[in-house]
C-alpha cells in the first residue's frame, strides 16, 4: 500500500546493526577508560604513557568516524552500474596505444596471442565484476 514504506533510517535499529552500535560503543567506552588509565600512570611518574593518554582517545575518534561513515555508506548506496552492453568511455590516448599495441604493422595476431589477449580480457571482466559493489561493505552486511 502507498504510504506504507518503511522509514529509511529503519535497518539501524536491526539485530545486526544493534549489535554493531553495541560494538562501537562497548569498543569506544573501553578505548576512553584505557586513555584514562594511561592518564592516571602518566601522572603517577611513567612518562611513555603520556603518549598512549593522547592515543586511546584518538583511537576511540576512529572507531566513531568508521561507524558514522558506515551508517552513511547505507543511507546513501553507490551507483549501480548501468548495462553490460554500455561502451566504457577510455582515457585520452588509450585509443590510440591500443591500436598502436594490437601488431605491428597491421598484421593480423597469432592464434596464440589472441588466446592471451582473450584470458587476458576474462581476467580483466572479472576483476571488473569483483570490484562493481567495492565501497559497499564496511562491517556486518
Amino acid at each position: 500500500m502507498p504510504g506504507t514504506e518503511a522509514p529509511p533510517w529503519r535497518f539501524l535499529i536491526t539485530p545486526k546493526w544493534l549489535a554493531w552500535h553495541l560494538i562501537v560503543i562497548g569498543s569506544v567506552y573501553g578505548m576512553l577508560v584505557l586513555g584514562d588509565w594511561q592518564l592516571h600512570r602518566a601522572l603517577a611518574g611513567n612518562a611513555l604513557s603520556w603518549a598512549y593518554t593522547f592515543e586511546w582517545p584518538i583511537f576511540a575518534v576512529f572507531a566513531v568516524v568508521f561507524w558514522a561513515k558506515t551508517i552513511r555508506d547505507e543511507f546513501h548506496p553507490p551507483a549501480v552500474a548501468g548495462a553490460a552492453g554500455e561502451s566504457i568511455e577510455l582515457p585520452v590516448g588509450a585509443a590510440a596505444a591500443r591500436a598502436a599495441a594490437t601488431s605491428p604493422a597491421g598484421e593480423p595476431a597469432t592464434p596464440e596471442e589472441e588466446a592471451d589477449l582473450a584470458a587476458y580480457n576474462a581476467y580483466l571482466a572479472r576483476l571488473h565484476r569483483e570490484v562493481k559493489g567495492h565501497g559497499k561493505w564496511h562491517g556486518l552486511r
